[in-house]
């Protein structure tokens, strides 16, 4: 169960997500991730790690959402992208090759926050009647239809979670 080792990088990435808010502290309110079919991580057990993992921090509360990114071949041969069955040992449909390209499914990513900063002059959980709106810092692009994020900075310093289904753990440093 590498799930906890996963939760474990999250939190790290998340860690230092936070330092570039120092001094305040974000309150999230949400977590979005992309987790790739190929991956061998059960969102089910990643959600209940996260669950335990974040009580009594920074990040009690947050909630991960989880979305699920289909496995996508690509055949070197007919140049075809496609749904890999483990039925058919990953082959292509077209011509029965082999797969030697992974499209998508092996991702593990954080996409975005949904977050917000407390105002020091207000109280600890008092929230002013005029405050302006959470925010929402994507990762990476959000898919075509969702609606854009207006007022967002151009560069973010949010990290990126990567993941090698070949190795035990995920490719992020530091994780020991």
């Amino acid at each position: 169960m590498h799930e906890v080792d996963m939760t474990r990088c999250l939190l790290l990435a998340m860690d230092s997500w936070r330092q570039t808010h120092a001094p305040a502290v974000p309150q999230v309110k949400r977590v979005h991730l992309q987790v790739g079919s190929f991956t061998c991580v059960e969102p089910q057990q990643l959600q209940f790690t996260w669950g335990v993992a974040v009580r009594g921090t920074w990040l009690a509360g947050a909630d991960l959402q989880i979305e699920t990114v289909p496995l996508l071949g690509r055949c070197v041969r007919c140049n075809g992208t496609y749904s890999p069955d483990p039925q058919e040992a990953y082959r292509s449909p077209c011509c029965h090759h082999p797969m030697e390209e992974i499209v998508s499914g092996r991702e593990l990513r954080i996409r975005a926050v949904d977050y917000g900063v407390p105002d020091d002059d207000q109280p600890e959980n008092s929230q002013p009647e005029n405050s302006a709106p959470e925010a929402r810092h994507p990762q990476n692009s959000p898919p075509e239809d969702s609606p854009p994020d207006e007022g967002l900075p151009s560069k973010l310093a949010l990290p990126s979670v990567s993941f090698d289904p070949r190795s035990a753990l995920p490719a992020l440093t530091p994780c020991t």
